[in-house]
């Protein structure tokens, strides 16, 4: 395997404990994205305000179960969270311990394409017997990603706005599925296009301290959470500049 371990991410596995309990269409009524078709996708839970709780990315578990790929950190607080919504379903929850996430810049074997941004490379669920001793790809994985400007995660989100987040340049909602926990805000913040601020990467020397949501001294680099009306899109990476300017 050409892949590494991100030694930093879980793996949440919800599974029908009845035949006929749904999961996806739990899930459904939860998070920004519509799980219902072709998967993995990019999503998230919010808040009631639509604010960002959880980031995640949505993966088929196989026989009528859903995998979450999402920070090892949050990831017990994030399966209490579902927890709490399941009421009488039978749905079972909780972090497999017998799968991992693996990565790559580079297409390897069961590979798909990051959903977010076709750039951020390659990943695949896989048994953590496979995944150990193929080393690990989190410092690398970090530089990347933060060198195509794409935010993630707690520390990088905090609790802003989902659509500050850059969640539509980066495939993480649909407009079209129907309800979701803090769907009112998001649907009504796009509708009437009132994305003010956007959460962008930047060199550390230029981030203002007050507007700082993560800094990465290592690799010289910040996430502020910026006014859209200061920005200058030449400075922002494509994907996020035609976003801005759309």
């Amino acid at each position: 395997m050409t892949a590494k371990l991100l030694k930093n991410r879980s793996i949440i596995r919800l599974s029908p404990s009845e035949p006929d309990e749904d999961v996806r269409g739990f899930l459904q009524g939860l998070v920004t994205n519509d799980v219902s078709g072709d998967l993995p996708v990019y999503a998230a839970l919010l808040s009631a305000q639509g604010k960002a709780m959880f980031d995640f990315l949505v993966w088929d578990g196989g026989d009528g179960a859903i995998l979450l790929d999402c920070e090892a950190g949050v990831a017990a607080d994030l399966a209490k969270r579902l927890s709490l919504y399941r009421l009488r379903r039978k749905i079972e929850i909780g972090i497999d311990e017998e799968l991992a996430a693996v990565w790559s810049p580079e297409a390897f074997d069961k590979a798909v394409v990051d959903p977010r941004l076709p750039a951020l490379g390659f990943r695949a669920i896989v048994p953590t017997d496979e995944a150990d001793g193929a080393g690990e790809a989190d410092e690398a994985y970090l530089a990347h990603r933060l060198a195509l400007g794409v935010p993630e995660g707690q520390a990088d989100l905090g609790d802003i706005l989902w659509l500050e987040t850059n969640a539509v340049e980066l495939n993480g909602v649909s407009f079209s599925k129907g309800c979701y926990i803090g769907q009112e805000n998001t649907a009504r913040m796009n509708w009437r296009q009132k994305v003010n601020r956007r959460l962008v990467v930047l060199p550390l020397d230029q981030s203002e301290e007050k507007r700082r949501k993560a800094a990465y001294p290592d690799l010289g680099l910040a996430i502020d959470h910026l006014r859209v009306e200061n920005l200058d899109p030449a400075t922002l990476p494509a994907w996020q500049a035609a976003g801005i300017e759309a």
